[in-house]
This record gives C-alpha cells, structure tokens and sequence, in this order.
C-alpha cells in the first residue's frame, strides 16, 4: 500500500530528547539564565550551543502540560530515563542542571555527547 504522499521517517541528529513543561514555564514568566529573563528550554538550548530542530544533537522540545504543576519549578522529562521527571527550581544554575540531565556541558558551552547510564 503506498503512502499517499507522506514520507514514513524523516532522521534527525538527536541523541538525546527532554521534555520541558510549557505551562509551568509560563507560569514563572522566565526565571532562568543570568538575568533569569528565559523559560528553561531556551536557556537549556543556549548553555548547550544547540539550536532548535531535528539538525541539533539534543532535542529540546516544549510541551503542552505535563499535569505536575510544581510551585516556582519547572517539569522536565528526559526520554532516556522517562520514569524520573525532574522538577527544576526556578533560578536553578543552568550549568548545573545540564550537567545532572547529563547533558555533557563543557565549560565554554559546546556540547559532548551524552555519558551513557
């Protein structure tokens, strides 16, 4: 049976995939980054260098509600361990963050690839 004109698989560079609350994002109006003026996945992307899309090494992507509504933090899922969600704190060190969602951060901000559990 052939496909009416949708490709079956488009590949992307993502060795890695979190997912990032955007309504508890919203609800803080930013809070991260040095002035913590971002929402966390902006920030998350900027501390890595990755860009947005299928082309970056880690997908970064922000979804709807993810139904834990934390006060003053964010819920993150990380598609490696989806059985952990991790609650950010607002103000949290990005640097840090990245670090504990093993996200591999160098110190001039490039990216590694990701340390196997």
């Amino acid at each position: 049976m052939a496909s009416a004109g949708l490709k079956t698989r488009v590949r992307s560079n993502w060795a890695r995939t979190l997912l990032v609350c955007a309504k508890c994002s919203k609800k803080l109006d930013g809070g991260f980054g040095p002035k913590g003026k971002l929402p966390l996945a902006k920030a998350l992307r900027k501390e890595m260098g990755a860009t947005k899309g299928r082309k970056s090494s880690v997908g970064i992507v922000e979804v709807k509600c993810l139904g834990v509504c934390p006060k003053r933090a964010v819920t993150v899922v990380d598609g490696a361990r989806p059985r952990e969600w991790v609650l950010v704190a607002q103000g949290a060190d990005i640097g840090t963050v990245a670090r504990e969602l093993g996200l591999g951060v160098t110190p001039a901000g490039g990216e590694q690839p990701p340390i196997p559990d």
